[in-house]
């Protein structure tokens, strides 16, 4: 049975929720979806390989059309990388980054405090569970950011960053980005569910 989503013009979380739907509630063994941006593209993907879907893409007439065919021996990947870094007895803190400054008052100021808070993150030792940039927030991730290589190096160390792909697209800068997964408020809101604590910034 073959079911076809035409997910064009929907915002996020939207393309995606419509596909999870099909997929939860449709015994469906390929799947075609039609987006119309690259953030919906790779949340799309991301979510059918979680549920061991192979997923082949094409693009035409500004529309990416992605199918995906089931396969039983593709492992559990995206969704389930929320289980993958959970230590037995450890709390986890999920960060929450809105901006790209902290605090308001004065520009420059707020940068250099915003540097000094994601430096000094890692202190929170294995506690620090996912690290999520959202709005202006996702200007911190992509190649020309003072905060880019602290970033990567919280990564190295196994902290899982998720970057909105909306707030991506909005800003024009997803082509920019250069760590983290691009995500969608779908995999946010599951991990907030899952920690122990939000802080938002």
């Amino acid at each position: 049975m073959i079911k076809e989503i035409d997910a064009r013009g929907l915002a996020c979380p939207a393309p995606v929720l419509q596909t999870k739907k099909t997929v939860e509630e449709e015994d469906t063994e390929i799947i075609k979806v039609i987006v119309d941006n690259e953030a919906a593209r790779q949340n799309v993907t991301r979510f059918l390989e979680s549920r061991h879907f192979e997923v082949s893409t094409k693009q035409a007439d500004k529309a990416f059309y992605l199918t995906g065919k089931i396969d039983r021996n593709i492992p559990d990947s995206a969704f389930s990388e929320i289980k993958e870094q959970e230590k037995p007895g450890t709390k986890k803190i999920m960060v929450m980054v809105a901006d790209n400054r902290m605090g308001h008052g004065d520009d420059e100021l707020g940068t250099k405090l915003m540097i000094s808070f994601l430096t000094t993150l890692k202190e929170m030792g294995p506690e620090l569970w996912r690290l999520v940039f959202v709005n202006a927030g996702v200007k911190l991730t992509i190649s020309d950011s003072e905060t880019l290589s602290i970033l990567k190096n919280l990564e190295k160390d196994g902290i899982y960053i998720l970057v909105c792909g909306t707030c991506l697209t909005h800003f024009n800068i997803l082509d920019k980005k250069e760590v983290g997964e691009t995500t969608n408020m779908l995999d946010i809101v599951t991990a907030m569910q899952i920690a122990d604590k939000v802080i938002n910034m």
